[in-house]
């Protein structure tokens, strides 16, 4: 073979259909020989890539074909693997073997955490972790751009840095030397050293004796050194040729010389920024490091030449133009800034721009052989648009993939984690216990429903940390639960004992490997072996065998709180891409994924700010004045290389752009890209028409229901129920709830997890007090002893009795030192938690007074005791607050297990703080002379019956309809609200007609 004196290098543009193209043009040059093909080697990106050009191979093979073999040299910034066909035992027997990736990260991780603790400063093992991942990938870009670790300590900037950004240089070179001293114990290199090497012996290798076959050098844009020579070496091969993608070739030299990189200036030293968010820039850049000018690049041959296609690559060039080019817009022509064949679409959120996205690609099946290409670097957008288009049963190959952190068997494992490292918290722990992936097969409904069982144990406030807290709810003296808690202690028993080891493990000093095995073992007795079973199973039982035989790599000291951000850490960044089966004319991709893949219609997805571009994340150990002296690129860099992505998708016959103007709760910015194709094209660049209509009509209903306010209206057999005095107050102001709770007898429950809630709150104080009463007979001394006893006996949560407990004591410190002076004044308490009934207006009403004192005058008291504020004097007044009068009623008209007698004395009395005082507790009473809404004691019984009278009347003899929320300001309560539909309904009404509704 003779050596080539020019260089075999060619570009596919954009809109040539790069795949098709490159397959064609191989097929023309080599395939007469039926084995011409076949000796052939051709060099790609990344799998996609190939998987890409092998489907173009086989669309344009008619009678079948040899395929050349392919090789996947990967890009050293994703680290990808290098393809086996180059790493041939004689070049890398010189190469010093790699470390392995999982092996450098917890290496570097206990290297970082072994060096912040010796200055004194302890990181979190999960925050270890997170800066030895940043380390690996800055230590990877010194390495791709060969800048030697010397280079670091040369450098002179430490005077012209924050004192922050002087600590972490400093501590980069630590972390950097002692990382290559270890390196050389291992006797071995980091993966990208490796292949910087490798590629350079191929090089040499190809220098003295070239392949015998032709080489292809495709689609690959990396403007890594070693890259680049690798690639000049396959442009100058015989049978070498390098074909790059989508390199402008329209643009004005002047405009390509403006892209940079400068050289130093001759005076001042100078150096002129690059364009480095420019789409071109590291194309431009691979060439300098190549030595090949841009005039020497040919057109593949097989590319499309169509002139609509050219006058897109001409406007999408013009449109990303360097900043200071930009006027030029305005001088265009109609047609130079037209866009044909590109739409736009903007959704109001996220959602609808997943179904929109989700109606276009539906749209376009409809089309035989038509394929559509969904681009998205947004991964929460790509589950939507799946989900959506899983409703006409369309399955698209998500190629970009999804966390592992999301799959159901990562959501399981964080949870399993997180329930047992953290004292199996009510939420954590029932979320568990009520995965998908628990028990699943056919014992799963008995589990169901033993889980749920528990579930309403564990309602309420949290209880004490561990299994031991659950414990104590069996051993609780709470009557209401009692049947619950017999029913579920057998199958509690036999579940605490699965848990028991790991919570044991997880206490005390920290034994990774035990802990590691132990977990391992819980998730497969609780799946029984389930969550290892598909993809992500796999990846995931893999992961945790290679933590295991990594264990001495493990952190030197985490808590167990810290374990599942541990673990979080580790499966967010793991992809899991489905297996191959899914729909054959659609795919999801991610930007890297959607490198040289063509289709007919291709959607560009999540066109805003933070997602395409993607928002740039600091380097944390390398200040940017730092990073630009070693020479290291710019984070703004992966703005450029993504609008080269959107540019090469671009290419495509039919593209459409959407981004939706609010993203989760707040407005999203459009994308810088979108925005300036806008601002050039104006009016030429158009909306898809139909898009949003389709989108908004697909769930409309055929009528809108109009909901009105509820208001049921009970047969009279059904209104024939026992009342409470706490039920009248209901009745009155909101007839519906009433309705709810008596009537259709569903109750409310406690939420998981739940903050003290004055309900709860207001029970302990009843049953500290009672027992106070009955038992201690209203001894001052004895109240506190009891309530300090009882608080260490709850099973509540350690830090909810400190927050609570101070209040509560000094609040039963008031009612003790209260009770004792009204005693001496000749004020005797009889009664405590005393339950009476009495039949008023035809109907049993019953109520439990709090407490009944004998007042000197011989009269009776009653007092209901309070956490919080009592209703005020004007509620009571207007008959949405009877309770007082009406167990003055009972009192008068019934009796209290035998007590009896003239009501003279209504009081509430609270533990709370009263106005601007400091102290706790204060006695309330509807009958105080100085209040403008009194009532004279008097008169509180006949008040309080007459308006329970009315209800009586109105809602159990009667046939009232149960209006919802009937006088709102006196129904603070929201325990139906959700089933009234308040705010489908709440607030539409006239005026006149809400006004009505409260008179």
């Amino acid at each position: 073979m003779s050596k080539r004196l020019q260089p075999a290098i060619y570009n596919i543009a954009a809109h040539g259909g790069f795949a098709d193209a490159l397959a064609q043009g191989l097929i023309d040059r080599f395939a007469k020989d039926p084995l011409g093909l076949a000796r052939g080697l051709v060099i790609l990106p990344n799998n996609r890539a190939r998987r890409a050009v092998h489907d173009a191979f086989v669309r344009l093979s008619e009678d079948g074909l040899l395929l050349p073999q392919m090789a996947v040299i990967g890009d050293l910034e994703l680290d990808e693997s290098i393809g086996v066909a180059l790493d041939r035992g004689e070049l890398a027997l010189d190469i010093a073997p790699s470390v392995d990736p999982l092996d450098r990260l917890l290496m570097l991780a206990q290297l970082i955490e072994r060096e912040s603790a010796a200055k004194g400063s302890a990181l979190l093992s999960k925050e270890a972790l997170r800066l030895a991942r940043e380390f690996a990938r800055t230590l990877d870009q010194l390495t791709v751009e060969e800048i030697a670790l010397k280079d670091l300590f040369d450098i002179d900037v430490e005077p012209e840095l924050s004192g922050h950004w002087q600590d972490s240089l400093a501590f980069f070179r630590v972390i950097a030397e002692k990382w290559q001293a270890k390196l050389t114990n291992m006797g071995a290199v980091d993966e990208a050293a490796r292949r910087n090497a490798l590629f350079d012996q191929t090089v040499k290798a190809w220098k003295t004796a070239p392949p015998d076959h032709f080489v292809v050098a495709a689609g690959i844009t990396t403007s890594a050194p070693a890259i680049a020579r690798f690639l000049r070496a396959i442009a100058f091969l015989p049978e070498g040729m390098v074909v790059l993608p989508d390199l402008d070739m329209v643009m004005a030299d002047e405009e390509w010389d403006m892209l940079g990189p400068f050289q130093p200036d001759a005076e001042t030293g100078k150096i002129e920024r690059a364009q480095e968010t420019h789409p071109q820039y590291h194309m431009k850049l691979l060439l300098e490091r190549m030595s090949i000018a841009r005039g020497e690049i040919m057109r593949w041959p097989r590319t499309g030449t169509s002139g609509a296609a050219a006058k897109r690559s001409r406007a999408l060039s013009n449109a990303f133009a360097i900043p200071k080019l930009t006027s030029r817009w305005q001088s265009l022509d109609t047609d130079e800034r037209s866009l044909a064949g590109v739409q736009t679409v903007e959704a109001r959120n996220s959602a609808e721009e997943a179904q929109i996205i989700a109606l276009l690609a539906r749209e376009a099946l409809e089309t035989p052989e038509r394929r559509v290409a969904i681009i998205t670097p947004d991964r929460a957008l790509a589950g939507r648009i799946s989900a959506h288009l899983e409703r006409w049963m369309i399955a698209a190959d998500d190629t970009a993939g999804q966390p592992l952190s999301k799959k159901p068997e990562g959501i399981f494992f964080l949870a399993l984690l997180s329930a047992a490292t953290d004292g199996f918290p009510p939420a954590e722990f029932l979320a568990l216990l009520k995965h998908p992936l628990v028990r699943a097969g056919e014992g799963r409904l008995d589990w169901l429903t033993q889980v749920r069982k528990l579930d309403l144990l564990m309602r309420g406030p949290r209880p004490a940390p561990g299994l031991a807290g659950i414990d104590s709810l069996f051993q609780s003296e709470d009557k209401r639960t009692k049947s619950l808690r017999d029913d579920l202690r057998p199958w509690w028993t036999d579940v605490r004992a699965i848990f028991a080891p790991a919570a044991e493990v997880l206490s005390g000093a920290m034994n990774w490997t035990e802990m590691l095995a132990e977990i391992r073992q819980l998730a497969d007795l609780l799946t029984n072996g389930q969550v290892w079973a598909g993809p992500a199973g796999r990846q995931l039982a893999d992961f945790l065998s290679d933590m295991e035989d990594r264990a001495a790599l493990g952190p030197m000291k985490i808590q167990a709180p810290e374990i599942a951000g541990y673990f979080e850490t580790f499966l967010a960044d793991m992809p899991v891409r489905p297996p191959y089966g899914g729909h054959p004319r659609i795919a999801l991709y991610g930007l890297l994924e959607a490198r040289l893949q063509q289709a007919d219609l291709v959607i560009c997805s999540g066109l805003n700010e933070g997602s395409w571009p993607q928002a740039i994340t600091p380097d944390p150990w390398l200040a940017p004045m730092v990073r630009k002296s070693l020479g290291l690129p710019a984070q703004e860099r992966q703005i450029g290389l993504s609008a080269h992505d959107l540019v090469g998708a671009m290419g495509a016959q039919n593209v459409i752009l959407t981004r939706a103007q609010r993203d989760g709760s707040s407005p999203a910015i459009a994308s810088r890209f979108l925005l300036r194709l806008k601002a050039m094209c104006g009016a030429n660049l158009k909306e898809h028409p139909v898009a949003q209509n389709w989108a908004r009509r697909l769930d409309q209903p055929d009528e809108f229901i109009r909901i009105e306010q509820p208001a049921p209206e009970p047969s009279a057999e059904q209104r024939k129920v026992k009342l409470s005095v706490t039920d009248v107050d209901r009745l009155i102001a909101d007839p519906f709830a009433f309705y709810a709770a008596k009537i259709m007898r569903l109750g409310s429950l406690d939420m998981i997890d739940a903050e003290p809630s004055p309900a709860w709150r207001g029970s302990i104080i009843h049953d500290i007090l009672d027992k106070w009463a009955k038992e201690d007979n209203f001894d001052p001394d004895a109240l506190k002893r009891r309530a300090e006893a009882f608080l260490n006996e709850r099973s509540s949560h350690p830090l909810m009795r400190t927050l609570w407990a101070p209040r509560l004591i000094e609040g039963l410190l008031w009612v003790a030192d209260t009770v004792a002076r009204q005693r001496a004044d000749g004020r005797e308490p009889l009664k405590s938690e005393q339950k009476g009934v009495a039949r008023i207006a035809g109907v049993d009403l019953f109520g439990i007074a709090d407490r009944i004192d004998r007042m000197p005058d011989g009269g009776l008291a009653i007092i209901d005791y309070k956490t919080g504020g009592p209703p005020s004097n004007k509620a009571v007044k207007e008959g949405f607050a009877l309770q007082l009068g009406l167990l003055g009623a009972i009192a008068e008209k019934g009796d209290f297990g035998g007590l009896s007698g003239k009501t003279s004395g209504f009081e509430y009395w609270s533990l709370a703080k009263q106005g601007g005082k400091n102290s706790f507790g204060y006695i309330a009473t509807p009958t105080n002379p100085r209040s403008p809404d009194k009532i004279e004691a008097d008169q509180m019984v006949d008040h309080a019956v007459t308006e329970y009278t009315k209800a009586v009347n109105s809602y159990i003899h009667g046939d009232e309809p149960m209006v919802a929320k009937l006088h709102p300001e006196y129904a603070p309560y929201a325990d139906y609200d959700q089933l009234m539909r308040l705010e489908e309904w709440y607030g539409r009404a006239d005026v006149s007609e809400q006004g009505g509704a409260h008179e």
